[in-house]
């Protein structure tokens, strides 16, 4: 054995060199591609007979080296050795062309190529190509559809083991990575990666084409579409695409009626994770996301999102058709069915038409006569949750909405934006039958009825 780190034995094929003369013997016959140690139990054939013995532990399941820190086992040494360093964080392998470091002299010699942009390993299939043999090991499969790694818990399948070991935690509920700096706590590393840059607002990944800049490379990859419009994933039901494919996933719920996630505390159920997660707050009371400029807070950052809005004035989506701007794309969305006149949804029991899902879902309730929002401090019940909270305002006397050109104040916002009109004079309910205009809606249709000669309150 060399102890001063000399290597005299040197390939005249590479630039690689070695203490011993079997050791440069074994490596040249990787320049040759001979494999003459040859395993009994598979295919596999290897250069050195060391790699055949270590390859049979594979068949055996014998893993001889154990960490004395921990209860991982290896079926090779070096694999210990390198394992050991993640206890006592030593990164003896540096990169000369940055300053990343590594534990296992192979991880840095992968990383080089990032700087060299070398991809040796190549597809037979198509045009792929990897700076590691395992990834295109892992890049076939998805040619040959072949996921040889299986769940013993349920059918879930994988063509990488390390996959297969990710998602057995989503059994065990298993949540090992935790944040330092709060509660967090996550399945994979990666993820608590991701998080721990919400505490220091790191964005790495910035656009080309704006000034966002996001924490995950997939979020930029799925901003840059609303640059191209691009949205890949469509509906095989309907005309529906998306830039996402777990939006579209969550999308055909909608078609199937399949609701996968159910609330443990009552009888609701959904289509996505995330909705049950907020749904559950409704009954704990949580809400984690407070607005800096008052007491408000919130159980989705969505909502104080749009909250925040209401201080800034901020109404970023735009009519094309009109001025008006909102702070909600719904609420746009919303809007622009007051230019189409379009009423999608249709009551099963009378044929009455609705421009909102909402409205139809409250127009029911005048068939089944429920009223499931009742008065705390008197026995009236509601069909709709905020005429119950303009109702409240009847106990309390309390008139938050006021006019800024008088002294009147309204419990309800849709009556001060009706008041306002007395100042304006503004009549924008215009007859079709003459020339006659009104301030209000229900106005104009007892007008109409004197063109139609409709007496519907009779004795």
């Amino acid at each position: 054995m060399n102890h001063t780190g000399e290597m005299p034995f040197k390939c005249i094929l590479c630039h690689a060199a070695f203490t011993r003369k079997t050791a440069l013997t074994h490596h040249v016959m990787t320049h040759t591609v001979k494999k003459p140690f040859q395993c009994d139990l598979c295919d596999a054939a290897f250069s050195v007979k060391y790699s055949l013995k270590r390859h049979m532990m594979t068949h055996t399941g014998e893993k001889p080296f154990k960490c004395d820190l921990c209860d991982a086992t290896f079926t090779a040494k070096r694999s210990l050795k390198s394992h050991i360093m993640t206890h006592t964080g030593e990164k003896p392998f540096e990169c000369g062309l940055c300053e990343a470091a590594f534990s296992g002299k192979s991880n840095l010699k992968c990383h080089v190529m990032t700087h060299t942009g070398e991809k040796p390993f190549e597809c037979d299939i198509c045009d792929a190509a990897f700076s590691r043999k395992s990834a295109l090991e892992y890049h076939v499969m998805t040619h040959t559809v072949e996921k040889p790694f299986k769940c013993g818990l349920c059918n879930a399948a994988f063509s990488r083991k390390i996959a297969l070991k990710h998602h057995v935690i989503i059994h065990t509920e298993e949540k090992p990575f935790k944040c330092d700096q709060c509660d967090a706590a996550f399945k994979r590393k990666p993820a608590l990666k991701y998080h721990v840059m919400i505490h220091t607002g790191e964005k790495p990944f910035k656009c080309d084409q704006c000034d966002a800049a996001f924490p995950l490379k997939s979020a930029l990859k799925r901003h840059m579409m609303t640059h191209a419009g691009e949205k890949p994933f469509k509906c095989d039901l309907c005309d529906a695409a998306y830039r996402q494919k777990s939006v579209l996933d969550c999308h055909v719920m909608i078609h199937t009626g399949e609701k996968p996630f159910k609330c443990d505390l009552c009888n609701a159920t959904f289509s996505q994770k995330s909705a049950l997660k907020y749904h559950v707050m409704t009954h704990t009371g949580e809400k984690p996301f407070k607005c800096d400029m008052c007491d408000a807070a919130f159980s989705q950052k969505s909502a104080l999102k749009y909250h925040v809005m209401t201080h800034t004035g901020e109404k970023p989506f735009k009519c094309d058709l009109c001025d008006a701007a909102f702070s909600k794309k719904s609420a746009l969305k919303y809007h622009m069915i007051t230019h189409t006149g379009e009423k999608p949804f249709h009551c099963d029991l009378c044929g009455a038409t609705f421009s909102w899902k909402g409205h139809m879902k409250n127009h029911m309730m005048t068939h089944t006569g429920e009223k499931p929002f009742k008065c705390d401090l008197c026995d009236v019940a509601f069909s709709q949750k905020s005429t119950l909270k303009h109702h409240v305002m009847t106990h309390s006397g309390e008139k938050p909405f006021k006019c800024e050109l008088c002294d009147t104040a309204f419990s309800i916002k849709h009556s001060l934006k009706r008041h306002m009109i007395t100042h304006t004079g503004e009549k924008r309910f215009e007859c079709g039958m003459c020339d006659a205009a009104f301030p209000r809606n229900s106005s104009l249709n007892y007008h109409v009825m004197t063109h139609t000669r409709e007496k519907p309150f009779q004795v």
